[in-house]
């Protein structure tokens, strides 16, 4: 008889189509299209003790394990063409739908692709559609391409529906009509808006294209000359380029030749250097990192992305619309890449699969969304002393899991990134192709940059939250703000003038705070009840709030009342069960934030020496560069967690201070192949020893 499977361990094929007859079963005779089915993670009060069983190595046939449950989105469709948004719960074990909960009309799921493909579908079959683009008086050889987007937020007239609206470009076809020739390079002004429900076109908006000192409206256009004359194209696919790809750049391999330091047991369980954790996918976070220890230790309880919000700061209508919540919106999931050996990850790399099903209920695997894989990131640590002239330096190597999103024009780069001394960093990259709208010839604006003739590439926002829910050394946590503050010269405390005061300032009701560089304020999360052996204070990580600029929408605005979450870079709440969105969980087309962040802090719950969660946010404000045309360099930005007061000694005291053999010296632009060791002289290897490795005699360091 086969174990069952973990209780964080993602769905199977198997159990999706269960859970999808289930649901047929519980609607019989209802047209239903689905949207997503996902594990129902335990309730933390039921998950709790059996990873502590785990924990123990206690584990057995025998033991009692939570309920395995998935949850199903779905729509079902009356025969009006109405329709209800339901979110069920089904017991796997069981059988059967314990749970089914019709959302109200006043919130709208999340889309799905095939939504996407519906909008595509409506215009290109819309007379209205065909008839706004023959007058654009294109040239026959430009192809009219639409990219869908949300819709934002109903505008004042709009009827009560489900809208989705997309941008309209042109793909050049003249390079042997290439499908991955740059349509970017001409952006179509105009919007067209589809009623989702009636699947109708519902209107086609015009778009101003005039620069500085034009009006904020759409002007008449000159029928005699096409929209895109002057636009030209710009392309990224090698063979498209015209003056090719460099010939110079040599090959640079990752090569692991005793194989990775990483084990993957029990289908999510990772281990790795005194790390421990395992790891899932959902259709709407992408990769979530469950139950990490470090030498057997608690740390985390569960690590997640839990929205971005993408707002553009173009004023001219619609594109106050233009503001996308691509997790809570979108499904970061559902819009994951399946990631290709020796591209996305170099080295020795573990994938992971997914589950997806389709809006008719077929379930299928999306391959390698995740890929683990270790890489190097410098030096870890070393030290000389300058009295023997011995060295020690070690590698800081990281293990990586990661996940990308193409999420229309954009891509994000999301990695998890563990290292030997303890340390976890949450980095986001974001890459692709800037939005872009047209502008006239010749003109320039200051609501973006023109990056490319008739390309404006408009100025936005991606404000991103990070969920951390700790375990420091169990669950019962304190977020204390911590300040090095100057301290005024006096004779009694600073005689000299240059003490400085650590000031602690434990936050004991939910509550936001901010980033103050110049005070280095920090936030550490603690455990009172555990004290450091050594500097006999509380155990525990810190967090360093990245200083980012907030969302600068004026708070009036429906773009600021839709993210309230992005206008403080920390929140601290007291857990609750199913609070996972800092957004709310419902955003599309939302008027406002509800249940996100603000609602919770709102409770003013008591969450000193309690199960608390802190949400980290932070952001890039892009202003485009020319340098960011036709694809931008990756955009980098990260949190770290650190431990502070929770080891002994540096974690990574013991990691081996090993010569890399592989490296090679350089003479005439070419490898030798010579030995190292024997080419410093008097100044060793990796220090000022006199012979062998890291200045020891022979080339172990003791």
């Amino acid at each position: 008889m086969s174990a069952p499977p973990h209780p964080l361990q993602m769905l199977s094929v198997k159990e999706t189509e269960k859970a999808r007859d289930i649901v047929l079963a519980s609607h019989p005779d209802h047209v239903i299209e689905f949207r997503q089915v996902d594990l129902k993670e335990p309730c933390k009060k039921d998950l709790v003790p059996f990873l502590q069983i785990e924990h123990d190595g206690q584990l057995s046939q025998m033991t009692s394990r939570p309920p395995r449950m998935a949850k199903c989105h779905y729509d079902i469709i009356a025969a009006n063409m109405a329709i209800q948004y339901h979110e069920s719960l089904v017991d796997l074990e069981q059988g059967k739908m314990v749970e089914n909960i019709v959302v109200g009309k006043e919130f709208c799921p999340s889309l799905t692709l095939g939504e996407f493909d519906t909008l595509i579908e409506v215009c290109e079959a819309s007379a209205v559609f065909k008839s706004a683009v023959k007058e654009l008086n294109l040239p026959s050889h430009m192809e009219v391409i639409i990219e869908p987007w949300p819709y934002g937020s109903l505008e004042v007239g709009d009827e009560p529906g489900r809208y989705f609206q997309g941008l309209a470009y042109a793909r050049d076809t003249p390079n042997g009509n290439n499908p991955d020739s740059n349509f970017y390079s001409f952006p179509i002004p105009m919007i067209p808006v589809v009623d989702y429900y009636k699947r109708e076109l519902v209107r086609i908006e015009k778009l101003a294209t005039g620069g500085k000192g034009d009006p904020l409206t759409a002007s008449a256009r000159d029928s005699m000359n096409h929209p895109l004359d002057h636009c030209t194209t710009a392309e990224y696919v090698p063979e498209l380029i015209q003056s090719g790809v460099r010939k110079d750049l040599k090959e640079l391999s990752v090569v692991q030749p005793d194989g990775p330091s990483f084990k993957v047991s029990d289908g999510s369980l990772v281990e790795w250097q005194k790390w421990r954790f395992r790891v899932s996918f959902t259709a709407r976070e992408g990769v979530v990192i469950h139950d990490v220890q470090y030498d057997n230790r608690d740390v985390f309880y569960r690590l997640s992305i839990s929205e971005m919000t993408v707002p553009y700061a173009d004023p001219r209508a619609p594109f106050h619309r233009k503001q996308a919540f691509d997790f809570g919106e979108g499904g970061a999931g559902m819009c994951a890449n399946n990631l290709s050996l020796g591209c996305d990850c170099l080295g020795a790399i573990k994938y992971f699969d997914a589950v997806a099903v389709g809006k008719d209920g077929a379930v299928k695997v999306q391959p390698n969304v995740i890929c683990l894989h270790e890489q190097d990131n410098g030096i870890g640590w070393k030290h000389t002393n300058w009295r023997t002239g011995r060295a020690v330096v070690t590698r800081n190597r990281e293990l990586v899991v990661q996940f990308i999103l193409t999420l229309a024009n954009y891509e994000y780069i999301f990695a998890y990134k563990f290292n030997l001394s303890g340390e976890l960093d949450i980095e986001v990259r974001a890459t692709g192709i800037v939005s872009c709208v047209n502008i006239d010839a010749g003109k320039t604006s200051e609501y973006g940059n023109v990056v490319n003739p008739g390309v404006l590439a408009q100025n936005h926002q991606h404000i991103f939250a990070v969920r951390i829910d700790p375990a420091i050394d169990g669950h019962a946590n304190t977020v204390i703000q911590e300040e090095s503050v100057a301290e005024p010269m006096n004779s009694k405390t600073n005689p000299m003038g240059n003490f400085y005061r650590v000031v602690q300032t434990p936050i004991t009701r939910s509550q936001w705070a901010d980033a103050a560089p110049l005070s280095n304020r920090i936030f550490k999360i603690v455990n009172t009840s555990k004290l450091n052996p050594i500097s006999m204070k509380p155990v525990g990580y810190k967090l360093v709030p990245p200083p980012t600029q907030l969302l600068l929408a004026d708070q009036r605005s429906l773009q600021a009342r839709r993210a309230l979450y992005a206008q403080h870079h920390i929140w601290v709440t007291k857990y609750k069960e199913g609070e996972l969105w800092a957004a709310g969980a419902y955003p599309f087309q939302s008027q406002g934030e509800v249940g996100g962040v603000q609602d919770m802090v709102d409770r003013g719950d008591d969450v000193e020496n309690e199960d608390v969660v802190v949400w980290s946010v932070f952001g890039l404000t892009h202003n485009p560069r020319v340098e960011d045309w036709p694809v931008m360099p990756v955009e980098i930005h990260q949190i770290q967690l650190k431990p502070s007061d929770f080891f002994a000694t540096n974690p990574s005291i013991d990691v081996p201070s090993n010569k890399n053999l592989a490296s090679q010296l350089v003479e005439n632009g070419k490898c030798s192949g010579k030995d190292l060791t024997n080419l410093n002289g008097s100044n060793g290897v990796n220090g000022n020893g006199v012979t062998g490795i890291n200045g020891s005699t022979n080339g172990v360091v003791h």
